[in-house]
């Protein structure tokens, strides 16, 4: 009864021989009038043999129940099985509202009322086979009109174009799924998102990820691509900064931290530089962030200005978190509104020039992908803070659809190289800068002055003591 695919995780194998073992029960219960125990339990290992090496195992149980009540003679009762919440796509007509959707959740070792016959052609496409009379299957594409199966997940909002990609769309399909995702910012997704409507949640950190992966008991995590905080600006800013000492000019612009948070602290405005007869504005020298309540990149940055405010240390300790909070404070309150995800300040860099927004903390991964967009334009400069860090983007599984998404994105090459071609790394440097190349953006092929964000409950402190300044 454990015969699953090589290389499947620990926590796959567990719940497959869990699902195994209450199916089991179950026949042998809805059967035993007819048939004897040992009769019902060979046909179920014979069944599950066929199963042997198939790449999607979360329906193989849903397959072999199918399989051995039409053997035996009982192919469609009422019963509970196991399944994965909303495993089964509902034809366009027929799917649930957002309201029915929470209405009928299934938690993971929850149990769903089905008729069996319901869901067995979307299991075996799924699974990678169809069923023919009598039981028998055989490796094969999903039938004509068979709808995939639907997967609902929560990300940032940098990925939302990748997901609605149609060539994304189209090898998803390919797989027996379709993917529905909504925009959130990180932290909210970690703190306030009812993640009960989902199958996955894909925020862009790991501190995140491992806030939600605690909240929901859950050790299982991808991360299919990475992309590091970069700052957006324009020709003129930049060079206006070069001779403030803030941006060092080369092939790939860096932006100095150091440099950058003593003007800040000193409260120099962009009137105050020497010479600045191109951005003469009474305003202070501030790059633009989302909101450190809620988004990631903001936590990212705030967790490069710590480290610099710290001396070059990662903070640890509440003195060291009381000595930068002042300083990381002021980066934020002067700011003004700030929006919830990184999508609303870079729309703003890409549409409004330079005026309100002459430095802005974004994913590298955005301007990558604005640039193929032709949404770049000749005065636009992207530079790189140094120190940075590197916001890995993680995929947390809330079931086994959603774990099944997570390994797609994280080992189907024709996904990694579309995430790639949507600007971000997927440990391939050298795909990654053959794209950025070829849409005339400077990248460092190798990011080298990269820190470790703060552990997770110091950078919770800080970004609650941030929240509380704004207070």
């Amino acid at each position: 009864m454990s015969r699953v695919t090589p290389g499947e995780s620990a926590d796959t194998v567990q719940r497959e021989q869990l699902a195994m073992r209450r199916m089991t029960e179950t026949l042998v219960e809805d059967l035993s009038e007819n048939v004897p125990a040992d009769q019902v339990t060979s046909a179920i290992g014979a069944a599950h043999e066929r199963f042997a090496g198939k790449p999607i195992r979360e329906f193989v149980p849903i397959l072999v129940e199918r399989i051995v009540r039409n053997e035996l003679g009982d192919a469609e009762p009422a019963v509970r099985i196991p399944v994965p919440a909303r495993a089964v796509a509902a034809q366009p007509e027929q799917q649930p509202s957002m309201s029915e959707r929470a209405k009928r959740v299934v938690s993971r070792r929850g149990v769903l009322p089905l008729s069996i016959g319901a869901v067995t052609v979307t299991a075996a496409v799924a699974a990678g086979v169809t069923l023919l009379p009598g039981g028998a299957e055989t490796p094969a594409a999903a039938p004509a009109g068979a709808p995939p199966a639907l997967v609902r997940g929560v990300v940032g909002s940098e990925k939302v174009s990748f997901f609605r990609d149609e060539r994304v769309v189209r090898v998803l399909a390919d797989h027996g799924v379709r993917v529905e995702v909504e925009p959130a910012g990180s932290r909210q997704i970690a703190t306030t998102v009812d993640l009960t409507e989902f199958d996955f949640a894909f925020p862009s950190s790991s501190p995140a990820a491992e806030r939600i992966q605690r909240q929901q008991n859950i050790t299982v995590k991808y991360t299919p691509f990475a992309s590091p905080i970069a700052i957006a600006t324009y020709r003129p800013i930049a060079d206006l900064l070069t001779a403030a000492g803030v941006i060092a000019p080369g092939a790939v612009p860096v932006f100095d931290m150091n440099r950058y948070l003593e003007l800040t602290g000193t409260g120099v405005q962009w009137d105050d530089l020497p010479g600045n007869t191109t951005y003469p504005v009474a305003k202070n020298i501030l790059v633009s962030t989302t909101d450190p309540r809620s988004s990631n990149s903001a936590a990212m940055y705030l967790s490069i200005a710590s480290y610099v405010a710290n001396d070059h240390t990662i903070v640890r300790g509440a003195t060291a978190e009381q000595h930068v909070l002042p300083a990381l404070s002021k980066l934020f309150l002067a700011q003004g509104y700030t929006d919830n995800s990184s999508e609303g300040p870079f729309t703003q860099y890409l549409t409004n020039g330079m005026g309100p927004t002459p430095l802005v903390c974004i994913y590298e991964a955005q301007f990558v992908e604005a640039a193929g967009e032709g949404k770049i334009a000749a005065d636009m400069v992207l530079t790189y803070p140094t120190p940075t860090v590197l916001s890995n983007h993680t995929l947390v599984p809330l079931n086994d659809t959603g774990d099944t998404i997570g390994k797609l994105l994280t080992e189907d090459p024709q996904l990694r190289r579309l995430a790639a071609e949507h600007g971000f790394r997927t440990g391939d440097s050298a795909e990654f800068a053959a794209i950025a190349a070829e849409r005339k953006v400077a990248v460092p092929t190798d990011l080298i002055d990269v820190v470790d964000v703060p552990a997770y409950e110091t950078l919770e402190r800080l970004l609650d003591g941030v929240a509380d300044a704004y207070n």
